[in-house]
């Protein structure tokens, strides 16, 4: 099976890449682009690794990645990456700018990356698409995260998009949405609201990404006609 993980290096994707890498089957593909260190440090863990230096800020990364899925001829789609902040600050006091700085950034740039795998995966009848999102959809949202959820529930509609719409090519889209980690994307955030999580969760604890890791590996997996659902998942690991 050959996958390609955005943002595979660091956090919740580079526990992702060295999950799917465990496989001697698989061919992981990975995108990274300022963890230059985990990269090589995973590439030269598993041989079946491959990086991939991608800037999604960058038009010309990303035309060139829309090449490179074709050539591949990928089976999996992970779409991981993001780049920006979790919390910021109250949504009336957030530059506007700030929200289509993001959007440009994250949400532009995976939909070029998916348009590109929808294209192969229809021409060999068969396809799977992950993308990551946030169990911040659901529920109350945590205080400051309005660019970020927001971007999060603009890719959630298109995951559903493309599951009706590929269904009759044996392609699947299905999302993950995590609760709270400790990753590099969560490292600014007051101590005293990680442990506020923590304690108000009834399993005293803070989800890793190891079990989200777990949770992807079972999508990959799962047969075609799991298709178009969401996989919210809390600190227990439980998939609801």
């Amino acid at each position: 099976m050959i996958i390609l993980i955005t943002g595979g290096a660091s956090g919740l994707g580079e526990a992702i890449t060295h999950r799917l890498a465990k496989d001697s089957h698989n061919s992981v593909y990975f995108t990274y682009h300022t963890s230059n260190e985990n990269a090589e440090r995973i590439t030269n863990e598993y041989s079946n690794t491959f990086s991939i230096n991608c800037d999604f800020g960058n038009e010309n990364d990303i035309a060139s990645l829309q090449v490179l899925i074709t050539q591949l001829d990928i089976d999996v789609l992970i779409n991981n990456a993001y780049s920006g902040t979790f919390l910021q600050s109250h949504f009336n006091k957030i530059p506007v700018d700030s929200f289509l700085s993001e959007f440009s950034l994250n949400i532009l740039p995976t939909i070029a990356v998916t348009q590109a795998a929808i294209t192969c995966f229809r021409k060999k009848k068969s396809g799977k698409i992950i993308t990551i999102l946030t169990s911040a959809l659901k529920g109350t949202p945590p205080i400051g995260s309005s660019v970020y959820v927001a971007n999060k529930a603009y890719l959630e509609e298109l995951t559903k998009v493309w599951a009706a719409e590929n269904v009759k090519f044996n392609i699947s889209s299905n999302s993950v949405s995590p609760s709270f980690m400790l990753t590099g994307f969560t490292k600014d955030i007051d101590e005293r609201l990680v442990e506020q999580m923590r304690e108000q969760n009834p399993s005293k604890k803070i989800l890793t990404t190891d079990e989200v890791a777990a949770s992807v590996l079972s999508i990959v997996k799962a047969k075609q006609d799991v298709n178009g659902i969401n996989f919210v998942i809390n600190s227990s690991a439980d998939v609801i």
